[in-house]
């Protein structure tokens, strides 16, 4: 069968395949502790009452017809009241859009901004910036990070591929590692794109940002989030925020997301979700714009559930940590934000008790789902090479137990390499 080009040259999840993997071992009856999927198990980490009840709600009093394209009224001015007191932006309901989860907003700033043959920088490890690029017809322009830098791009990092392009792909904290740009290097990163803007002609495109901060409630200890346009207001008419509930609320399903910048770009979005019909369900856009303008509620509950995402994050660090002081080569970087801890597993090269010798991060990573009953992600799932021997672990969608049951089974599993 004939097909368009872009679908021939469309590639598949790794994390897909992982799940595949661990389906199957499921249906031998085995136990997985899944540390693979970027979601939250519902019946671990349940949605807010509040937010639930709401929704409900919503339901039974029949807020079932189509919403506005842009999103209801009352959530839009919630959410700009939301992000003036949590992250001190004035950000107009006029510059604010609603969609089904965060993803369809960051197709559609690609869509909105990027021609065939632009060039999209993005740091790699990073999450789907080379898929949206393939969809596009992009240049995407990968540029690696190292754990000396905790996978975050420095400024010196992204300075030599930003001229002539269109948009710098950005997420703090980042989806797969966890860890989060520092003030200084996010300003950095900011006063070149500043520069770079200055320096294009009059009529031509500009280099935007889009950052992803869908994590930003859900950091740890002293760790601060910041974004671009509080450190460096002068940037504020090149930067796309991707944001929503999906992840501070656990609210993954109820596919409520929120994206905001400059009005001329939020308006070309606005249509491009409109056609792909890509809207929140109203009944859920009405309990999310009842459930953001209560303080309190949003409070209390971000204290808890942070604090068991921390716990669950914290152990499984310091199981490899102790791992590692065991005489194990593996490695973990702090827990700093989101759901993910950043572990590095460098096996490569290590022969297993069948004879087979496991060449790539994948190998390890079906080593361990098989022999060990866990399952990672490896790195180039997000856009490494296979030779990067670090991996995502998201403890989103398994219980603290789960967690401390398998570090054992791994310290098994690798001390059985040679």
């Amino acid at each position: 069968m004939s097909v368009s080009q872009l679908a021939k040259n469309l590639k598949g999840s790794e994390i897909i395949k992982i799940a595949g993997e661990i389906n199957e071992l499921k249906k031998q009856g085995q136990k997985i502790a899944n540390l693979t999927i970027g979601d939250f198990d519902s019946t671990i980490f349940p949605i807010p009452q509040d937010l639930n009840d709401g929704i409900k709600k919503a339901y039974d009093e029949y807020q079932t017809n189509y919403p506005p394209a842009d999103g209801i009224p009352a959530l839009r001015e919630n959410v700009s009241t939301f992000l003036k007191e949590r992250y001190s932006l004035d950000i107009s309901t006029r510059e604010i859009q609603i969609s089904s989860g965060s993803r369809p907003l960051i197709y559609a700033t690609y869509l909105a901004l990027v021609d065939p043959g632009d060039k999209v920088i993005y740091p790699a490890p990073s999450w789907n910036n080379n898929h949206y690029c393939s969809l596009t017809g992009a240049h995407g322009v990968p540029v690696p990070t190292s754990a000396d830098n905790n996978f975050m791009p420095k400024a010196a990092d992204l300075a030599p591929h930003l001229a002539g392009a269109t948009l710098l792909a950005l997420c703090s904290p980042l989806n797969p590692t966890g860890t989060m740009f520092s003030r200084q290097d996010l300003e950095e990163i900011c006063d070149l794109v500043i520069a770079e803007n200055q320096s294009r002609k009059a009529g031509e495109k500009p280099l935007y940002i889009l950052y992803d901060q869908i994590y930003s409630m859900l950091t740890f200890g002293e760790h601060q989030h910041y974004n671009p346009v509080s450190l460096r207001p002068a940037v504020k008419d090149y930067v796309i925020f991707i944001d929503g509930a999906s992840k501070c609320f656990a609210a993954t399903g109820v596919r409520v997301g929120w994206g905001f910048g400059p009005e001329s770009v939020i308006e070309k979005m606005r249509t491009i979700i409109m056609h792909m019909g890509a809207w929140a369900p109203k009944p859920e856009q009405v309990a999310m714009a009842s459930f953001l303008k209560d303080s309190t509620a949003v409070d209390n509950y971000l204290s808890s559930f942070k604090e068991r995402i921390r716990e669950s994050l914290q152990t499984l660090y310091d199981g490899f940590k102790q791992l590692k002081s065991d005489g194990l080569k593996v490695d973990a970087i702090e827990p700093m934000g989101a759901i993910y801890l950043t572990v590095q597993i460098d096996y490569a090269g290590k022969r297993t008790p069948e004879g087979e010798v496991l060449q790539t991060s994948e190998d390890i990573n079906f080593y361990l789902i098989k022999e060990a009953k866990a399952a990672l992600v490896p790195f180039s799932a997000f856009g490494t090479e296979s030779s990067v021997n670090w991996f995502r672990a998201s403890v989103g969608g398994c219980s603290l137990e789960d967690i401390r049951a398998m570090l054992p089974r791994v310290k098994e599993a690798l001390a059985k390499l040679k």
